[in-house]
């Protein structure tokens, strides 16, 4: 079921601006209704597109007739107005979004919303680039923003080049390719133009003619469609280019709508869980999870300073594929993704964290961390230890495994405690901070002496050698570090808290 949240949320990447009534975000939408002004009664519906409207008071009263909830209404229309009627938000629609483009993505989630929480399936785009490559007559690729290949045709065959068949067997355009393409500006006219571009041929690297054109909704750029051709297309071959790529952008958008619904549902499952949801073996069951033998993985990705695209772009990946097709469930929270894996072992873990990384760009740094093992009522400890093993993994080389709770946990412990010592959380007084202050006054060595003679567990020679001094220089400093405190060496209890101590202020 969606949401006007929901819904507002998702138009308004399409430059669809919401002005509130007095409607709760929260309301449920079920149905949508075309109002038609012929009709002697009106259709009723939650969501009324205003199709011809020309004011936001014309729309309003249509709405009241509808008994809808959201009217929706051209940019443009008279808009001043603003009127406030009860139960009735607007909404408002930039001029270079087409209603037809609107109207594929409203009824793709309102009327499928109750059924894609089962997973189901995006377009068959496939047979669109068969169609497309039969009007067209050259072979067709249709690819997203990043060059990575949705759907291709399955002829005609006779303009294929190589750099053709490595980006069909790959699923996305070769980086060599992709960076040739760039220099002769085509990627910069995909995103400023909706006219199709024609690429000459280059004998020297193997490739024949190209026809390219963007698909766009409004300023948006969702992908590309590719023909390979000898010469440019023209006629009707090239409009029946321009019509594909707009049929295109109406598939994209419908299984974008879906996609992000099914992405929601599952985020919000996964997010009650990491919280301790009381129901959390039925929240699993509706997940696809098993109940036990489960990991938390939190990740954070950038690609140079830029954290935002970059996490997006993780999401989209960890979540592509419904649930049925692949193992693990995610959710956004923040600036880290959180995703939830059926993992006996750390490795499996790794392996997934390993096949994901492979469909990002090289150019993209992903850390992550991994909790223990866990039943679906203790993930809400897993989040914490994932997010601990995260922090490890951020201390450390992006080049370094992902780290692992049940393989990390003494440097998690011993993290907790220099996390404490950082916030001023250790003794003030005692024998540690006195020799601390001494080495700060007098350039020695004590505090070092000590940590190394209780790492060997009193052996100086053994304590000499950490510290690549003689074994009587141990003991000579020992006698010493005793006339500026008291230290009691012989208490086993002084000497673990003199531990702790020493591991909270590592590096503090």
């Amino acid at each position: 079921m969606v949401t006007l949240d929901r819904l507002a949320n998702i138009l308004g990447g399409y430059g669809v601006r919401l002005r509130l009534g007095s409607v709760p975000r929260s309301t449920p939408l079920r149905s949508v209704v075309i109002h038609g002004a012929d009709e002697d009664t009106a259709e009723v519906g939650d969501v009324l597109l205003g199709i011809g409207a020309r004011s936001v008071s014309e729309v309003v009263d249509w709405a009241v007739s509808a008994r809808a909830v959201v009217a929706l209404v051209r940019g443009g229309a008279e808009t001043e107005d603003e009127p406030r009627v009860e139960g009735v938000a607007v909404m408002v629609i930039s001029r270079e979004v087409a209603w037809s483009e609107v109207a594929a993505v409203v009824y793709g989630l309102v009327l499928e919303g109750r059924e894609t929480e089962a997973g189901r399936g995006p377009t068959d785009l496939f047979a669109l680039a068969d169609n497309l490559a039969d009007a067209v007559e050259g072979a067709v690729t249709i690819e997203d923003r990043q060059s990575r290949v949705l759907a291709y045709s399955r002829g005609p065959q006779q303009h294929l080049d190589p750099a053709w068949v490595e980006t069909i067997l790959g699923r996305e355009m070769p980086p060599w390719l992709r960076a040739l393409l760039d220099a002769h500006g085509v990627f910069a006219h995909l995103a400023a133009s909706v006219e199709p571009l024609f690429v000459p041929a280059q004998a020297e690297r193997g490739l024949t003619g190209r026809m390219v054109v963007a698909v766009r909704v409004g300023r948006q750029l969702l992908g590309s469609v590719w023909v390979s051709c000898p010469a440019p297309l023209r006629g009707a071959r090239r409009a029946a280019l321009v019509d594909g790529a707009r049929t295109v952008a109406l598939h994209l958008l419908r299984s974008r709508a879906s996609a992000d619904l099914e992405r929601q549902v599952e985020s919000d499952l996964v997010i009650g869980l990491l919280e301790g949801a009381a129901d959390a073996a039925t929240v699993a069951s509706r997940l696809g999870l098993a109940l036990e033998s489960l990991r938390v993985i939190a990740l954070r990705a950038r690609i140079g300073d830029e954290q935002h695209a970059a996490l997006l772009q993780v999401f989209e990946r960890a979540t592509t594929g419904f649930g049925w097709s692949r193992p693990s469930r995610s959710a956004l929270v923040g600036d880290t993704i959180y995703t939830v894996l059926p993992a006996d072992q750390a490795v499996t873990a790794r392996r997934w964290m390993s096949e994901l990384q492979t469909a990002l760009p090289e150019r993209m740094t992903v850390l992550a961390g991994i909790s223990g093992v866990a039943r679906a009522t203790e993930l809400a400890l897993a989040r914490q230890e994932a997010e601990e093993c995260l922090a490890l993994h951020e201390a450390r080389s992006a080049d370094t495994a992902p780290p692992a709770y049940d393989e990390s946990w003494d440097e998690i412990l011993l993290q907790r405690l220099r996390t404490a010592g950082l916030s001023g959380r250790t003794p003030a007084r005692g024998p540690v901070s006195e020799l601390q202050r001494h080495d700060r006054a007098n350039s020695t060595q004590y505090v070092a002496t000590l940590r190394a003679w209780l790492q060997s567990q009193g052996d100086p020679a053994e304590a000499g050698a950490l510290l690549g001094v003689h074994e009587n220089t141990i003991r000579n400093r020992l006698r010493k570090m005793a006339e500026v405190t008291t230290l009691d060496l012989d208490d086993p209890r002084k000497r673990l808290a003199m531990m702790i101590e020493l591991a909270a202020t590592d590096n503090v």
